[in-house]
């Protein structure tokens, strides 16, 4: 990190992969790389800058990059990061590979290593073992493992824990943008003129930085929570025009498309681009799961047909 007081070069970087700007993160990495500058000498600024940069990579589904990238002799905590893009563009066999490895490499963490405990999180996260995220993050202060536990609570139902941690990072700063973010994400799942609230901070960070898919969907999931399903629909279709594949966009279109009353092809043409893009979300997941068990079901209570 650069010291206090110093230019913060990584800001640009750090703040556009939070708001999910993530080529012009990778731009901006690629370009402070080329500049010379006596802060860059510092190994610790590089790494940093590296490990957005590939997260970024990872973002953009760029798995190949990453892998490619990051090899044995490469930092540590490159060789953590690189397990996140090995494991999203794995099968479930792969999958459970990595999380076999990443069990033997928490049992040993540097106290010194914030990015292994993220990592770890973001993985547990995405296997819905959210006990273990929730311990893994417990080993880390970082802004970033604050806002995934505040992402755990609100998906456990846990509201008030979400509030506390978020108490937490604003004692930490208040005015980062991670923690902005924070706050919109637990005001998204309380009522009334927290809604409001919730729209407005993804509003006000998109015309102070840039409109990515990440905030125009906090801002249409806060419309859609106030019932305003034609707001919400003319923002998620500018957040496809950015991202095609974004899978939060398309979940979302497809919950916009019935709310509005379309017709099944819309919202199945929807789906159908998600599970191309996406077939191990959780919605994609979920609305298999349905459709086996509706079948199931259609049999046993099928009419039998008499001879």
């Amino acid at each position: 990190m650069a010291n206090q007081g110093a230019p913060d070069l990584l800001f640009e970087i750090r703040n556009s992969f939070f708001i999910g700007n993530y080529q012009y993160c990778i731009n901006e990495a690629q370009k402070l790389k080329r500049i010379q500058h006596y802060q860059l000498n510092d190994p610790v600024l590089q790494l940093e800058k590296d490990i957005f940069m590939y997260r970024a990579y990872i973002a953009q589904h760029k798995y190949g990059v990453v892998i490619n990238d990051i090899t044995s002799s490469s930092d540590p905590e490159l060789q953590h990061t690189k397990m996140l893009a090995v494991y999203l563009s794995g099968d479930a066999d792969k999958k459970k590979d990595v999380v076999h490895s990443l069990e033997k490499k928490i049992q040993n963490i540097n106290p010194e290593d914030k990015i292994l405990p993220l990592i770890a999180g973001l993985i547990y996260f995405l296997e819905e073992d959210y006990d273990s995220t929730l311990r893994i993050l417990h080993k880390c202060d970082s802004l970033e493992c604050h806002a995934l536990t505040i992402q755990t609570y609100l998906k456990i139902h846990r509201i008030d824990l979400a509030q506390k941690e978020l108490n937490a990072m604003k004692e930490v700063d208040e005015d980062c943008t991670l923690t902005q973010l924070a706050q919109a994400w637990v005001n998204l799942s309380k009522n009334g003129e927290k809604l409001q609230d919730a729209y407005y901070t993804f509003q006000e960070m998109t015309d102070k930085y840039a409109s990515t898919a990440l905030l125009l969907n906090g801002q249409a999931a806060a419309l859609c929570a106030m019932a305003k399903y034609e707001d919400a629909e003319s923002l998620l279709q500018e957040a496809l025009d950015k991202d095609p594949n974004c899978p939060e966009t398309l979940v979302n279109m497809i919950v916009v498309s019935q709310h509005l009353g379309k017709t099944n092809e819309v919202s199945n043409r929807y789906l159908s681009q998600l599970k191309d893009s996406c077939k191990d979300h959780p919605f994609v997941k979920d609305y298999s799961a349905k459709e086996q068990e509706f079948d199931r079901l259609s049999k046993i209570y099928a009419p039998v047909s008499s001879n």
